[in-house]
């Protein structure tokens, strides 16, 4: 028989297990559900990254709620300044636990650590003693599904949970989450290239623009700057030599200024 990994320490109140190897949890019986939780999930999620693609994962957490009868639903995300004692970040979050959103957590004791370390999905029990430790006041956690997720910029654990139920979720749960959650990653990738691709465009366009007003600038300047120069060599009479002087000065300065602004834009390009 395959032993249940686990991760349990009863000082925390936290206890989290390995799916994979817990066979009490895939020998749940599966619960009737709606037949187009996972389509009516992603056509939520694909209309909130055409209509606003910063809701995607609330959107995901929200859909976690309904189509799988959770009490709580949440997104935690490790921060990018992140140091032990402010490790995780809820960023999305639905359900009771909704007075939680931009809630910090440490490292340790998480479920997210261990979920992420394992890299598969885990199931998660958290009693009273658990937030007390946080200094959080919440329902327990009596039953619960953690998934580890991650783009090429974020990294973090999608909860489900149940706050009095002892067995919520099944293996249905499982899958809808599991597609809903890759396909949410799909559309924040997706948000990330786009905006990575209009930075670089908006750069190229002001790299062209910096190009063309230096080369604009330039000609009538140079023209500028010659005639001063005469000037300052006394060509035109002394007191046209002075504000020569003082011109050419301010003059050289500004084409040096040009000429950093052409070589800028020549290496962007």
């Amino acid at each position: 028989m395959t032993p249940v990994l686990a991760a349990s320490t009863s000082d925390t109140g936290l206890v989290v297990t390995d799916l994979q190897t817990n066979p009490s949890f895939a020998a749940r019986p599966v619960r009737p559900r709606n037949l187009n939780a996972i389509p009516e999930g992603m056509r939520r999620i694909a209309h909130a990254f055409v209509e606003k693609p910063d809701s995607i994962l609330q959107v995901l957490v929200e859909a976690a709620v309904e189509f799988c009868g959770a009490d709580s639903s949440a997104i935690s995300l490790e921060r990018e300044n992140r140091t032990e004692d402010a490790y995780y970040h809820w960023v999305a979050i639905a359900g009771q636990y909704s007075g939680m959103y931009n809630a910090i957590f440490p490292h340790y004791p998480s479920g997210c650590s261990i979920c992420l370390e394992r890299g598969r999905p885990q199931h998660v029990r958290a009693t009273k003693r658990y937030f007390d430790l946080l200094g959080i006041s919440a329902p327990p956690v009596t039953d619960g599904l953690m998934f580890p997720w991650q783009t090429e910029e974020a990294r973090g654990t999608i909860y489900i949970l149940a706050h009095e139920r002892e067995e919520a979720f099944d293996m249905g749960d499982l899958q809808i989450m599991e597609v809903l959650a890759d396909f949410a990653a799909i559309g924040v990738r997706q948000l990330k290239q786009q905006k990575k691709l209009m930075q670089q465009t908006s750069m190229l366009a002001e790299a062209a623009m910096a190009n063309k007003l230096a080369h604009s600038i330039n000609n009538p300047l140079q023209s500028l700057t010659n005639t001063f120069y005469l000037a300052a060599e006394g060509h035109y009479g002394e007191s046209a030599k002075r504000v020569g002087d003082d011109a050419l000065r301010d003059l050289t300065r500004l084409s040096l200024l040009v000429r950093e602004l052409l070589s800028l834009s020549s290496h962007q390009r």
